[in-house]
């Protein structure tokens, strides 16, 4: 996600993730801070456990400075139809 619209780790204000009940193994702000999140408040919780909903999803939402005009999201797998009515 920084990659794809050229954030540098200076730019986070913080970051929130959000898995789904059936994500068992690993906490996703534990896997930021292995990849050098460590000094960016992080924070997670669990996603609401709807019926038909996605499993086995993490979500992240990022909260940044920035100049850019506009910001790409960023899905993988199966996680494009989430989100249908944003421009790729």
């Amino acid at each position: 996600m920084l990659d794809r619209n050229a954030v540098a780790k200076a730019d986070l204000i913080s970051v929130i993730f959000t898995a789904t009940d059936d994500i068992h193994s690993i906490f996703p702000a534990t896997a930021a801070r292995a990849i050098g999140l460590g000094d960016v408040p992080l924070l997670c919780a669990q996603e609401l456990d709807v019926m038909g909903g996605m499993p086995r999803c993490i979500r992240v939402l990022m909260h940044l400075t920035t100049e850019l005009d506009r910001l790409h999201h960023v899905y993988l797998e199966g996680a494009r139809g989430l989100r249908d009515d944003l421009p790729e």
